[in-house]
């Protein structure tokens, strides 16, 4: 197999829209991604915060909210598919005396490269009880991929890719995420030309 057909596992990285994408879900957006394989891939956006807040999203579900450092936090809009759905993106749980591997919480999901991302309820009432992961960010919805979608798409030139970075999603400013990401590439975002295509 030649360097050229190998597949590529882009795991644990960020997809930055370039300014040609133009589609209203994904224009300027930075998306982690959780799983990339050759069935195709699925991330989350982490710079587009809706405007509901975590607090009346546990409050839609009957929970409460104990964590006081979440109070003024906003569920982000992680994509278009299943909007009506929640993942908690968060730094990893582990349960003392469990197993290696085991995760705190039903189901979750573990990335290469140190997050794990949560779809069951159990995590969301670990934060109304004023516990669960220090660090998340709440999604409603996902982004995901076909089979060679998500390539041929990087190959169009509509994203740039780069080796994800945590204080990118858990510690810059909302509207400081597609600078800092884009900077993880030694780049800012007068240098990008608005034309999608080939050089």
């Amino acid at each position: 197999m030649s360097a050229a057909t190998a597949p590529i596992n882009l795991t644990h990285h960020f997809l930055i829209a370039m300014p040609g994408l133009e589609d209203e879900s994904f224009s300027r957006s930075v998306v982690y991604l959780c799983e990339h394989s050759e069935r195709g891939a699925l991330g989350l956006i982490i710079n587009k915060p809706s405007k509901l807040s975590l607090e009346d999203l546990l409050h839609k579900v009957d929970l409460g909210l104990k964590r006081e450092d979440l109070r003024g936090d906003l569920v982000f809009r992680g994509g278009p598919v299943q909007t009506d759905r929640g993942f908690v993106l968060h730094e990893p749980m582990v349960i003392e005396g469990a197993a290696e591997e085991e995760s705190a919480y039903a189901s979750t999901m573990t990335i290469p490269g140190g997050l794990e991302m949560t779809t069951s309820k159990d995590v969301l009432e670990a934060l109304s009880d004023g516990a669960g992961p220090r660090r998340l960010l709440v999604t409603l919805g996902y982004s995901s991929w076909d089979e060679g979608q998500l390539e041929s798409e990087i190959a169009e030139n509509a994203w740039l890719t780069v080796e994800a970075d945590a204080t990118v999603i858990f510690d810059t400013p909302v509207d400081e995420r597609y600078d800092r990401a884009l900077g993880l590439l030694g780049l800012q975002r007068w240098m990008l030309s608005p034309e999608a295509g080939r050089a």
